[in-house]
């Protein structure tokens, strides 16, 4: 069930230590042993610096105090210009730091203001961050990579000013090293500092209300960011001739409209995070049109105008020359509407695993309709509206954190269909004849992907997908409304129809197939009329190299040991003819399901497939198990032959008559849930 609530709530961060002590224990155990922090989970070596080259200076991490004689966590306040860019290529991450800056909410929780270097110091900081759901309190040493005595990364215009340096340490420690903070999107550092959501606008094909939109997100206290796009890896932080830097983060820190020779004029401040290099066309700081500005407009705009990395734009230039604007909004409060509003929060967490549900794009129809499914149902309109007001956010987990194992961020999105009354996995069928009705606007190789639509109210399908299929990634998947709505994962259900099988008819009513089973069973049981497992595998082998159409290598002896584990009903061990006639009953309409998706009689079904073919057979699992399932069989090409089809089905059978036996109240659960008991049984 997906976790709901109403209202933002201050959520307790969870330590990150890998010993499991709080920031406070361990400044106190260092306090008390009068030693300085060592941070054995982020150690000052290189490779916490760089994971695919060698260092390239000669790096030696120094504290603060070794630094300067009288450093500061914060000096005079934390500021946007207390951010420097350093020899990373982290530009995105310092946009965010650079809006956070001007939230003091915000900020007091990513940088709490519980340490210094003071009485207290004892060499550990700690910062906060969001990650999926969940606030985590990250801490470190506050020993800082330097060359000849100075900061090469993040620091302050104040030299003497270290909480900067110290946030983005936190910060790639919680993404395992500062190479994997080289290229990102602001979004992704302003959702990890506020826990929000994010919208993306394109300036070439903006929405006629653009201005009004980031006039609201600033009012309301949301981060803002803008970037300008490259066409090559050569473009990257090039310089243009208005001293723009293309390929480059830039914060977002003011939107104004003020009257210029008698007309409205609208204006946006921009901030460069490198605390230099600046716009120089109109509006810029030294710029003609200041001279036509109210003195009152124009020395609040203009105050302390300097080579800090700060500019105004006019509103036109901006959208002419950025081509991205990302808003984070600390709640999702439209932008568009002039009241607040309480959001309704469904939140799930998935997977994509290839074989089973890493289906990819409505282009591949054949496994597209094996991604996760999440139905959700819209009862009522905005206040005064016909429409729903929705924000699905779609975000993939942990990539970063994967860049080490050559492991990048997926192409992701997704799409919304009209929904059913069912509570079933859709198929293939329902995709192939209904058209999405909305969808993200593309696929995109970034963390988040999020769209807002409005909706008329009813049940949609909601399908997040990688582009491609057999991408595997795990997800988080949000999916804000105004009013009231629920949401649940389909394909979640746990069941099977496994009816009594019929008894077995008498020798005098066999029909020529069984007579001659019978006379191979009799030829290889013996005197005792019974057959072990090895036995049985001569008898199936002999038996199915005969019918031309299932093409296999033999089935397994382990496949034959599950057999008798389902159908031994008197527990010797052994198959007695008649149980072996049930099965062979059985056996039939498994394989006739086989082939039903062994379509090019390769021996071989795709384990995309498995679903269906389980569910033909009366057994229904969630995708859980499924992925497990897919694992356990399939081959490096996400095919199951059919020793192992059979293998899984016998299993499952023979597990699903177990838990049901146990379960004479048929409460579905034995001390165990049936999804518990499937995963254990599965994996023993």
């Amino acid at each position: 069930m997906p976790y709901i609530t109403k209202t933002p709530q201050k959520i307790q961060a969870v330590s990150t230590q890998g010993d499991g002590k709080t920031f406070e224990q361990l400044r106190q155990e260092c306090l008390q042993k009068g030693t300085l922090f060592e941070d054995p989970d982020f150690p000052a070596v290189d490779t916490s610096l760089f994971y695919s080259q060698n260092v390239p200076v000669n790096f030696e991490w120094k504290r603060p105090k070794e630094i300067c004689k009288d450093p500061q966590f914060i000096s005079g306040g934390a500021t946007r210009t207390d951010i420097c860019q350093g020899q990373l290529g982290d530009c995105w991450l310092l946009a965010a730091i650079a809006s956070l800056t001007m939230h003091e909410d915000t900020l007091k929780r990513v940088v709490p203001h519980d340490q210094d270097f003071g009485r207290n110091y004892a060499g550990i900081f700690h910062f906060q961050f969001w990650q999926h759901n969940k606030w985590l309190d990250v801490v470190v040493d506050d020993r800082l990579p330097c060359v000849r005595n100075n900061l090469v990364f993040v620091h302050s215009a104040d030299n003497t000013e270290f909480w900067s340096a110290l946030l983005e340490k936190a910060y790639a420690k919680l993404n395992t090293s500062y190479e994997a903070l080289k290229g990102g999107s602001t979004m992704e550092a302003m959702e990890d500092f506020s826990g929000g959501v994010g919208e993306m606008y394109e300036t070439k094909t903006p929405p006629t209300n653009l201005f009004n939109i980031l006039k609201k997100a600033v009012e309301r206290g949301s981060m803002l960011g803008c970037s300008i796009d490259i066409t090559s890896s050569a473009e990257s932080e090039a310089q243009t001739s208005t001293g723009l830097v293309k390929g480059h983060a830039y914060s977002i820190t003011g939107v104004e409209e003020i009257n210029y020779k008698g007309s409205k004029v609208q204006l946006i401040r921009v901030r460069n995070p490198w605390g230099q290099v600046e716009w120089n066309g109109r509006w810029s700081d030294n710029a003609r049109e200041w001279n036509g500005v109210d003195s009152a407009d124009k020395n609040r705009l203009l105050h302390n105008a300097l080579e800090d990395g700060e500019f105004w734009m006019e509103f036109e230039d901006f959208k002419a020359n950025f081509d991205k604007v990302e808003i984070c909004n600390l709640t999702p409060d439209a932008l568009v509407d002039d009241g607040k509003k309480k959001w309704e929060v469904n939140l799930f967490e998935g997977s994509w695993i290839r074989g089973t549900t890493a289906g990819g794009c409505r282009n591949f129809i054949d496994t597209f309709w094996t991604n996760p499914q999440f139905k959700i149902q819209l009862k009522d309109p905005d206040e005064g509206d016909r429409l729903c007001s929705v924000i699905v956010a779609l975000m993939q987990k942990n990539r970063r954190h994967l860049r080490k194992e050559g492991l990048d961020l997926e192409t992701i999105g997704f799409a919304i269909y009209e929904a059913s009354n069912d509570q079933d996995q859709q198929g293939k069928d329902f995709f192939r004849y209904n058209g999405s009705k909305a969808r993200s606007r593309s696929y995109v190789n970034m963390r988040e992907v999020s769209e807002r639509f409005r909706l008329p109210p009813g049940n949609y399908l909601l399908v997040p997908t990688t582009f491609q299929p057999h991408s595997e990634a795990d997800f988080l998947i949000r999916f804000f409304s105004e009013n009231k709505s629920t949401a649940i994962e389909m394909g979640s259900t746990i069941q099977a129809d496994l009816p009594d099988p019929p008894a077995p008819s008498p020798p005098e009513e066999e029909t020529d197939e069984e007579k001659g089973l019978r006379r191979l069973f009799e030829q290889i049981a013996g005197s005792d009329m019974a057959i072990s497992a090895t036995e049985l595998q001569q008898v199936l082998n002999a038996v199915l190299s005969r019918r031309k159409e299932v093409k296999f290598d033999g089935l397994s002896l382990g496949t034959c040991h599950s057999i008798i584990n389902l159908m031994d009903v008197d527990n010797t061990g052994m198959l007695e003819f008649d149980e072996f006639k049930v099965f062979w009953d059985k056996l039939k309409k498994w394989i006739m399901l086989f082939l039903s998706f062994d379509t090019d009689r390769s021996g071989r079904m795709s384990a995309y497939e498995l679903r269906s073919a389980l569910n033909a057979a009366g057994m229904q699992l969630n995708n859980k198990i499924l992925q497990l399932l897919g694992l356990r069989f399939m081959d490096a090409n996400f095919d199951i032959d059919f020793d192992d089809y059979l293998t899984c089905i016998v299993r499952l059978e023979n597990m699903f008559r177990v838990f049901q036996a146990f379960d004479k109240k048929k409460t579905g659960t034995i001390g165990l849930n049936m999804h518990q008991f499937l995963f254990l049984s599965m994996n023993i």
